[in-house]
């Protein structure tokens, strides 16, 4: 049995993860799947000093509190940033990371280093009338659709789970200063549906920190994975959670 904790990108809530959750259960595993703080039903904690550091708080909590070990660790989009600091603090506790379409960070970086475009995500929210909230990106035409769901009852469903997102989360440097946490085996998937203009995803290198090859899959989807290829991302994730 293995333990999975799925955590969810910017804007989304644990929700999000409702088609995987079952999936990865009915194979005999446990999963988490939490809001953090901020979404979901923790949409009341929304508020200016909600950071990065929060929602690593967050994940770290979950873990300790429950006492999970050799945990794979799913980071969407934004969360891989979360789960990096948080493997940093708990490296003991962590048996496999997986960059789901993330943002993978170096020790230091913010997420406006690794993807650039949230300049200007910061600079809007600034000028804002709260000076702090960052809306969800808006929704595309086909193939875009909204981060990357173009089927209209599930942009329905997933457009009624998404909040704001704090300035303070795009800003806080993520911490990977742990020695311990480069023994962590890590695997990226990378949906290749459409992108849009802007978006940039960092080569993963051929080596891991670990000092092994570098472990890529793809879906071929948009962004919101979870949502549109819900079987497949399981199946992935199950092969991760068996090696």
């Amino acid at each position: 049995m293995s333990t999975f904790v799925l955590v969810h990108g910017a804007w989304h809530s644990g929700r999000c993860w409702e088609r995987v959750v079952p999936l990865l259960a009915a194979a005999g595993h446990r999963v988490y799947a939490p809001s953090l703080t901020g979404y979901g039903d923790k949409a009341h904690l929304l508020g200016p000093d909600v950071g990065l550091d929060t929602h690593v708080d967050d994940v770290v909590g979950l873990i300790t509190e429950e006492d999970l070990r050799d945990v794979v660790l799913v980071g969407h989009s934004y969360a891989g940033l979360v789960i990096s600091s948080a493997a940093n603090r708990i490296p003991e506790r962590v048996a496999h990371l997986v960059y789901l379409d993330a943002m993978v960070p170096e020790d230091g970086e913010s997420a406006v280093d690794v993807q650039p475009v949230t300049r200007q995500l910061i600079a809007h929210a600034e000028k804002s009338g709260s000076g702090w909230r960052v809306p969800p990106m808006p929704e595309q035409p086909a193939p875009f659709g909204l981060f990357g769901v173009t089927d209209p009852a599930d942009v329905a469903w997933l457009r009624g789970m998404l909040s704001d997102q704090p300035v303070r989360c795009l800003q806080q440097a993520v911490r990977m200063d742990n020695p311990a946490l480069r023994a962590i085996p890590r695997t990226h998937i990378h949906n290749v549906g459409a992108m849009p203009e802007g978006v940039m995803r960092r080569p993963v290198p051929p080596i891991q920190p670990n000092g092994t090859p570098a472990q890529v899959r793809e879906l071929p989807t948009g962004h919101d994975c979870m949502i549109t290829m819900p079987a497949e991302l399981s199946g992935l994730l199950l092969k991760i959670g068996a090696a």
